[in-house]
């Protein structure tokens, strides 16, 4: 069980960066993607400011968002990283299991990731997920690099959207639909 104890959620940047992105999209009508709240259990609450002051985090939540772009049903997870290196460990097996089920449901999964100290954003398919996550799991590197990320799923940000993930998405539609080779 993670406690949480007021110093600030990581992340939480990253997040009001999606969010407001995401309230663009709403608004063109181009999406409509909600953000899922992480649920918690108070342990401690100040009755004065009526504010939580200490909870846990309870032990299964799914992903961080999920709704449907253009008659499409997606989800993801935001993370950020500080290196270089994006340890595996940062992507919990219950999520992982419900973006394979998402996946066999016909949704579209993946991770939007920033790596902070480059001030750069990219889009992870969740095949791209899958392939690092097995290589942990058969013993493999537990962290995938900077340098293993498809530079194609890049996000610039542009035109007010900050994180404009939807032409990320368009790549990963577009990769799905071509047949792969059988060697």
């Amino acid at each position: 069980m993670a406690t949480w104890n007021t110093r600030g959620l990581r992340g939480s940047t990253l997040e009001e960066l999606i969010n407001r992105t995401n309230e663009i999209y709403r608004e063109k009508n181009l999406a409509l993607i909600q953000k899922i709240p992480t649920p918690i259990t108070p342990l401690k609450i100040d009755k004065d400011e009526r504010h939580i002051t200490l909870a846990y985090f309870e032990q299964k939540s799914t992903v961080d968002y999920i709704g449907v772009v253009q008659g499409i049903p997606v989800c993801f997870d935001a993370k950020e990283c500080h290196v270089d290196t994006f340890a595996l460990q940062n992507i919990h097996p219950h999520q992982v299991d419900f973006m394979t089920q998402f996946e066999k449901q016909g949704g579209i999964s993946f991770l939007i990731l920033f790596f902070s100290e480059r001030n750069e954003l990219f889009y992870l398919p969740y095949r791209d997920m899958m392939k690092f996550w097995e290589r942990a799991q058969d013993g493999g590197r537990k962290s995938f690099r900077y340098v293993e990320l498809d530079q194609n799923y890049y996000i610039q940000p542009r035109g007010g959207l900050l994180v404009p993930y939807l032409d990320a998405l368009q790549i990963d539609l577009d990769a799905r639909e071509v047949p792969e080779s059988k060697a």
